[in-house]
């Protein structure tokens, strides 16, 4: 099981914080699986021209393949202006329109305040949609509050980082199950 975790922006550092903690949790709970964390901050990404994702090279390349590649992808944003940043909407348009076509989907989402917790499922939800993710339906949102000197302090939502994981994975078993079984009822 290949598993990427996305940190999509390119500023601040509680989204960074937050995939730190999720994809160690990952890691901890599936030591088999190929775990990866791209943190856009480390890449200098190209902004989408509409090419196909497999023309384009160096840094774009490599974290646009990586993440097609894979079974799961973890997505952190950040909410600013109660929108999600340039960035992470720029890997969204240089993939394609089935980009995450049999991959589950979760979100981790960080914000200033309470206010913009609807933005997950107003811009993101939508988003992953249309890009026929599946999407788990609880994601974690974790407010300016929940962090003290890049960690997380609220025991709540390290609980509930730790149930995403469990329901990432569940899905992704799940959803594997049942194309092998789907497959093998046509027999070839």
């Amino acid at each position: 099981m290949k598993i990427v975790g996305l940190s999509g922006s390119i500023t601040g550092s509680k989204t960074r914080t937050a995939m730190d903690c999720t994809i160690k949790r990952m890691i901890d709970n599936n030591p088999n699986a190929e775990v990866t964390l791209l943190d856009l901050k480390d890449y200098d990404i190209q902004f989408s021209d509409g090419r196909n994702y497999l023309e384009y090279d160096g840094d774009t390349g490599y974290v646009v393949e990586t993440i097609m590649a894979a079974d799961i992808v973890i997505i952190g944003t950040p909410i600013f202006q109660a929108s999600i940043p340039a960035p992470l909407k720029n890997i969204f348009d240089l993939l394609p329109e089935n980009a995450f076509l049999n991959k589950i989907v979760g979100l981790i989402v960080t914000a200033g305040s309470a206010k913009h917790f609807l933005v997950a499922e107003q811009q993101i939800k939508p988003i992953l949609s249309y890009m026929k993710a599946h999407i788990v339906q609880t994601y974690v949102f974790i407010e300016e509050q929940d962090f003290y000197q890049k960690k997380i302090t609220n025991d709540d939502v390290l609980l509930r980082i730790d149930r995403l994981v469990e329901d990432i994975v569940v899905l992704a078993e799940a959803f594997h199950t049942i194309r092998e079984e789907k497959e093998a009822e046509y027999g070839f």
